[in-house]
């Protein structure tokens, strides 16, 4: 038997539970979609936010060494030791500062927005405007002979 068969036998208060319960089904699932999908977007970030923390904290030390390193090389090359170490600190905050842009663009809102959920949400809603239309058609023609 066609829904459509199923749906001419049935009452129209049996048909708007029906949308009713549909409607509550389709609003559950949504938001299990919707939560699983955020929940995969957290864990992306959380995986970048970690992998930031640990890079850091591991470059630290060694860029403090390599920095001292490269100013004593060019001291001892004879430039002067202020000159040295402003060249070597102004190019470290060059680098700093590019690299904090490029943390900030990775995390984003839009990068972190739901959109297979958004994408099935606008799916569903032409669905229902379309089923609606449908069983309003339906209803008309049944009450014009």
């Amino acid at each position: 038997m066609t829904h459509a068969a199923d749906n001419s036998r049935r009452s129209i208060p049996e048909l708007i539970g029906s949308v009713f319960r549909q409607g509550a089904e389709l609003m559950r699932t949504e938001g299990m979609l919707a939560r699983s999908e955020m929940s995969e977007k957290m864990a992306h970030m959380g995986t970048g936010l970690g992998l930031l923390v640990g890079g850091a904290v591991l470059a630290m030390p060694a860029l403090v060494i390599l920095m001292q390193a490269a100013a004593t090389a060019l001291t001892e090359s004879g430039m002067a030791p202020y000159l040295a170490s402003l060249i070597v600190g102004g190019l470290s905050l060059l680098l700093g500062l590019m690299l904090l842009a490029m943390g900030s663009n990775w995390l984003r809102g839009h990068n972190f927005m739901p959109e297979r959920t958004l994408q099935q949400l606008q799916y569903d809603a032409n669905a229902a405007r379309n089923a609606s239309h449908n069983v309003r058609s339906d209803y008309v023609e049944k009450r014009d002979p």
